[in-house]
């Protein structure tokens, strides 16, 4: 887990212990590590390839709102599938096989699964489906056209920008704000709807402020920003955290501001 990196790309969800001699050990949250090493020992030409590799077997994350039943615990069952390939060509075949073969379980099960584009992770990779079944007691939300079937869970849809009217600008002046803290208030306050007004939104990514500005009527995902910034460690930063930078929170304008990094 040191040797991949992984160890810090999981964070807090992965479970961390010591044994009696100091020396570092966790559980497994999922095993691409154990399966690469099984492999590297095993596999001596590219003549074994392709190989598939499953198992059925425990995994532990330290989720952090975990629920009862199937749905999020810390500890629960996965049958979870490997697949070494000689080339991309060959690993997208496997891909297409694997993902395949879990439409046909769906479907003889009679379960009404959508298939829908989501986000690697930790595990990493550049392509990711998730099978969704909609349920009230669902605790994801996804995205879905009706007409060209787009399919995507929050942390991965993407849109088109929307068609933005020209606008005559108004002279710049200054517009004083007394007791008005909240987007909604400006937006009453200065007679504008949210979605012309912005927002700053300040996050400690990998122990460095990041000043994110973003529309009033948004709020920030933070697995889009994190994979945005490509950081391990992801949090909002705290009042005293702004303001030892010598930003003012509540009244912060990205205009004139140096050395922090800034998304918009």
């Amino acid at each position: 887990w040191q040797k991949t990196g992984r160890d810090l790309a999981f964070g807090k969800g992965l479970f961390t212990l010591s044994d009696r001699k100091d020396r570092k050990l966790c559980l497994g949250p999922t095993h691409e590590e154990v399966i690469t090493e099984l492999v590297r020992h095993n596999v001596q030409s590219y003549r074994d390839l392709p190989l598939l590799l499953y198992q059925i077997q425990t995994k532990f994350r330290d989720e952090p709102r975990p629920r009862a039943g199937l749905i999020r615990v810390r500890e629960f069952t996965m049958k979870d599938l490997y697949s070494f390939d000689t080339d991309e060509n060959g690993l997208n075949q496997s891909y297409d096989k694997m993902l395949q073969a879990y439409q046909n379980i769906y479907t003889r099960c009679g379960l009404p699964t959508l298939l829908v584009e989501a986000d690697s992770g930790a595990i990493g990779g550049k392509e990711s489906h998730e099978f969704m079944i909609i349920t009230e007691s669902g605790e994801d939300e996804i995205i879905y056209c009706d007409n060209c079937r787009y399919a995507a869970n929050v942390d991965k849809a993407e849109s088109i920008k929307g068609k933005i009217e020209p606008e005559e600008p108004l002279p710049l002046e200054e517009v004083a704000t007394p007791g008005v803290g909240t987007i909604e208030q400006v937006s009453d306050f200065l007679k504008v709807p949210k979605s012309h007004t912005l927002k700053a939104v300040f996050y400690i990514a990998d122990g460095k402020l990041v000043f994110v500005v973003i529309r009033g009527d948004i709020e920030v995902n933070e697995v889009k920003l994190k994979n945005a910034l490509g950081c391990v460690e992801l949090r909002l930063a705290t009042e005293a955290e702004v303001i030892e930078a010598g930003i003012v929170a509540g009244s912060a304008s990205a205009i004139g501001i140096k050395g922090i990094k800034i998304i918009a």
